[in-house]
């Protein structure tokens, strides 16, 4: 059984999207960390940050009294999952 090219990238931007997830959920909990779980953070740091900035860019936290509240990682995940859709169509 064959898989199209539009299934296959659909299923890597879901992937990815389930990536970027595991890696803003860690960001709550692994700041202080140290050892493997430091390390996973890192390397995840390292694949989900540069699609992430194009967002934090165009988007600036939320002040809400001395706390800044992003979003952007919401809208990110939002744009990538319409891709995904849109890509699987094809």
């Amino acid at each position: 059984m064959t898989m199209g090219l539009g299934r296959f990238l659909s299923t890597f931007l879901n992937l990815y999207a389930t990536v970027i997830f595991v890696y803003i959920v860690m960001s709550w909990f692994v700041t202080n960390a140290q050892g493997p779980l430091r390390e996973l953070y890192r390397g995840l740091s390292l694949v989900c940050e540069p699609y992430l900035s194009v967002f934090r860019r165009l988007m600036r936290p939320i002040m809400v009294g001395s706390a800044g509240l992003d979003f952007s990682p919401i809208v990110a995940l939002f744009v990538l999952q319409i891709i995904a859709n849109a890509v699987s169509r094809f």
